[in-house]
């Protein structure tokens, strides 16, 4: 065996990675094992977008290598999206760079920008990848802590007074995974203005932005925000498309073309029937997003009632994908989720693999029917409507 690369460093393997492999185990070996941890949508995209595919897919002059910036139809049907529902105009052709989902842009930012030493803010709680996208570059990972009291918004003015000369990027989500706070409007322009003043590229993953929302937002409807910050964006929660890896970085046209040096040596161009029924996809209008809201809010229902079950306490004000709650009596959500799921065969997130601070905290996604939502609810020993008097107002 030859010794591992010294860049893997302390990076372990995805923990999802690790749980679905456990549960394909436990499944091989005859348990009935129901997965409410991953926000994977189990809901297929629109008809239409299935219809384009297909027909792309047929014709014989598809099946070639694509443009490492993406089809010109594709930047466009970007930016009549980004105009239509953020009210961002962004140039098609400068300002935005198609991806092969963002996850992979976390990566090529992190790789474009940060060199050895370079210190990243990233959320604790937060998305595991950020971390991992900063350990491989060579980055010293900086988080910074997210707490319920404070909105899970975080503390800007006690960063600055720890000092932030050596840091280069900031990783922002709103609407935040794992907590589904959403940030109020005008903590994006106190965010803007922080990095400019410290000179930090700020990035706001924003794949969560229809999801339960009363508004979408983006942070660069912020007057100056292209000069300090970058947004990714993806089809794969709201047009439910997780497996066709279609995601886009907007941004300053400067960025961009740094984050295409690298990029452009590691892929050869999104499949384009894939970019044709994207495009599609972009083109669909509010009642797609608001029948799709109508599930996922019935869905919602049904994950309080397994939280009201598990004697968890939650906010009913959280948007995206998921349920959020924290363990009573600072229960451990590592053993809360080890006896749902050995005990109970129903898999759910603990908290902590976002950070420390969220060890006292469990994750349920919705991307579950409701007929499993209610056969989980049932297994953890919940029946009957639970009074709502638990959940925090």
């Amino acid at each position: 065996m030859l010794p591992e690369s010294n860049r893997l460093g302390e990076t372990q393997e995805y923990y999802f990675s690790k749980k679905l492999r456990e549960i394909a185990e436990l499944r091989a070996q005859g348990q009935d094992i129901l997965n409410l941890g991953i926000g994977s949508p189990d809901l297929p995209p629109a008809p239409e977008v299935l219809e384009a595919l297909t027909a792309s897919a047929r014709r014989p002059d598809t099946h070639g290598y694509q443009p490492y910036v993406g089809r010109p139809e594709l930047r466009a049907a970007f930016a009549r999206w980004y105009a239509t529902f953020f009210g961002v105009e962004l140039d098609p052709n400068r300002e935005l760079l198609p991806l092969m989902g963002s996850k992979e842009g976390i990566m090529h930012i992190s790789m474009s920008f940060l060199n050895a030493g370079d210190e990243v803010l990233v959320p604790d709680p937060g998305y595991p990848t950020y971390r991992s996208a900063t350990e491989l570059a060579g980055g010293v990972v900086r988080s910074y802590a997210l707490s319920e009291t404070k909105g899970w918004l975080p503390d800007l003015d006690a960063l600055e007074a720890e000092g932030l000369d050596k840091v280069k990027i900031m990783w922002i989500n709103y609407p935040h995974m794992p907590t589904g706070a959403a940030a109020p409007p005008e903590f994006f322009y106190r965010l803007v203005d922080f990095a400019r003043r410290n000179r930090i590229l700020l990035v706001n993953d924003n794949p969560y932005a229809f999801i339960l929302t009363d508004s979408v937002q983006s942070i660069l409807s912020v007057p100056g925000a292209r000069e300090v910050a970058l947004e990714l964006s993806s089809l794969s929660k709201a047009q439910n498309m997780a497996g066709w890896r279609v995601g886009v970085l907007a941004g300053a046209e400067a960025y961009l073309k740094t984050v295409l040096r690298f990029k452009s040596n590691m892929d050869s161009g999104m499949f384009l029937p894939v970019q044709e029924a994207a495009t599609v996809a972009l083109g669909l209008g509010r009642e797609w997003y608001d029948r799709l809201n109508a599930t996922y809010r019935e869905r919602r229902e049904v994950a309080f009632r397994i939280m009201d079950t598990l004697g968890c306490s939650y906010r009913r004000d959280q948007v995206g994908l998921f349920v959020w709650a924290k363990c009573p009596g600072g229960i451990d959500g590592y053993g809360t989720c080890d006896r749902a799921l050995y005990e109970n065969q129903v898999f759910i997130t603990p908290g902590g693999i976002f950070g420390p601070a969220g060890d006292e905290y469990v994750r349920i996604s919705l991307c579950s029917p409701v007929p499993v939502l209610e056969e989980a609810l049932s297994r953890l020993g919940g029946g009957a409507r639970v009074p709502e008097q638990s959940p925090q107002p």
